[in-house]
């Protein structure tokens, strides 16, 4: 397997989209829950354009997106090695090697001018938490993929500014307590913002949103109505349910 180490975790062998997407991730430290296929299913995606998906993983996110558009092509970039190796053999066992490209690199390290205004979208599931606010987990992937390290939000949303295409659009899924954060380093750079809460039942607080922009636009923020993702017997509400399977979901409309 490619980004093999001596110290190789051990690794599961897992489905997404109702089995469409083939998802090779590491038993223990960070695991794939709902967030990637969420996230991918809320970009407007049109036929032929260019992706760029920052701090990949091990290529939930992407993979979703090229299984429901297949004239979609992405360059993913992951910091980790071990991480970057799965997303490129996740490529393969998908059978997308055309159409995906993992770079292993810190974004904040990229040169400036690195596929500057190179892409129609960006998407990204960035860590959830600053370095001074957090607990980081025993689990090293965990903790890396769930608290901030080089790169600060500010710098995530730079990059994805730099990269992006006039009027080119981001879309990011992060917790509900950072939407301050997230939308101080949209402003001013980025319009027509959208946040888009994920409730996790009918009348419980979101903890998740996802909150997508434009770059260079002008239009006022919208808060939409979001998703309820589960009924009250804990089960996947019908709406959920089908975007878990592959339908997508119309934040912009």
């Amino acid at each position: 397997m490619s980004g093999s180490t001596s110290a190789e975790p051990a690794i599961t062998d897992d489905t997404l989209l109702d089995g469409r997407v083939r998802f090779l991730q590491p038993r223990d430290g960070y695991r794939v829950a709902v967030d990637p296929v969420l996230l991918a299913a809320s970009v407007p995606v049109r036929a032929e354009q260019r992706v760029l998906d920052l701090g990949c993983g091990a290529g939930a996110v992407f993979l979703c997106l090229l299984a429901r558009f297949p004239q979609l092509s992405v360059v993913a970039v992951e910091r980790d090695p071990t991480m970057a190796g799965l997303a490129r053999d996740n490529v393969a066992r998908n059978g997308v090697a055309e159409r995906a490209t993992v770079v292993t690199a810190d974004l904040s390290a990229l040169p400036a001018s690195w596929e500057m205004a190179a892409f129609d979208q960006v998407v990204t599931n960035p860590p959830f938490l600053p370095a001074n606010r957090a607990d980081p987990s025993p689990q090293p992937g965990r903790a890396s993929a769930g608290v901030e390290a080089t790169a600060d939000l500010g710098v995530w949303i730079d990059r994805a500014h730099r990269c992006l295409k006039p009027k080119g659009r981001i879309s990011v899924i992060h917790r509900v307590d950072r939407l301050d954060d997230l939308l101080a380093a949209l402003a001013g750079r980025f319009g027509g913002i959208v946040v888009f809460p994920l409730w996790p039942k009918a009348g419980r607080d979101a903890k998740r949103l996802i909150v997508t922009a434009r770059k260079g636009v002008r239009s006022p923020l919208r808060l939409s109505a979001g998703l309820v993702l589960h009924d009250e017997a804990g089960g996947y509400t019908k709406e959920a349910d089908a975007v878990l399977r592959g339908a997508g979901l119309d934040l912009v409309g």
